[in-house]
């Protein structure tokens, strides 16, 4: 029975070792992003952002696990079907998506559960360098063009079956 502890103790071992250890860090990333941001508030509720990036490490890591984070909120980061290239997308009502620039701050698992930690403890979060960073310039359009656009339409339809 205290061998079979042990070897279940063992077991245990062996796999919380694993799990600590299997996460590589990216060494060096370069990143080519790219980004939507929704630019007419008539044709939809919500502004939506999507950020998409392909990554790259000196070390030669893929398939990592990333996470971001936009004005202190996180978003889990998917991996696209191409390796190194990953999607993040978040919406905000029109009030909330104020026009200007967000930095979109990417996190590999570690450095996301230092984030993560700091958080739950009220601790500085600035201090937690992330893997990279992308900058998104979003800029209102406002309800002016397509809303402008249907008007003329529904006037110049109802004028042509006045006349008829």
């Amino acid at each position: 029975m205290a061998a079979l502890a042990s070897l279940g103790a063992l077991a245990l071992l062996l796999l919380s070792g694993l799990s600590c250890c299997s996460a590589e860090a990216c060494v060096e990333p370069q990143i080519t992003p790219s980004y939507y941001t929704t630019s007419d508030a008539v044709i939809s509720t919500e502004t939506v952002f999507i950020v998409e990036i392909s990554l790259t490490c000196k070390n030669r890591v893929q398939n990592m696990a990333l996470y971001a984070d936009v004005s202190g909120k996180q978003f889990p980061v998917t991996r696209g079907q191409d390796v190194g290239r990953y999607q993040v997308s978040w919406s905000l009502d029109h009030k909330s998506a104020h026009a200007g620039t967000y930095e979109v701050r990417f996190f590999d698992e570690e450095s996301y559960s230092l984030l993560r930690k700091a958080q739950r403890n009220n601790e500085d979060v600035s201090v937690i360098p992330p893997l990279f960073t992308v900058s998104v310039d979003h800029r209102v359009r406002g309800t002016g063009g397509c809303a402008k656009w249907l008007a003329l339409s529904c006037l110049s339809l109802a004028k042509s079956h006045i006349q008829a």
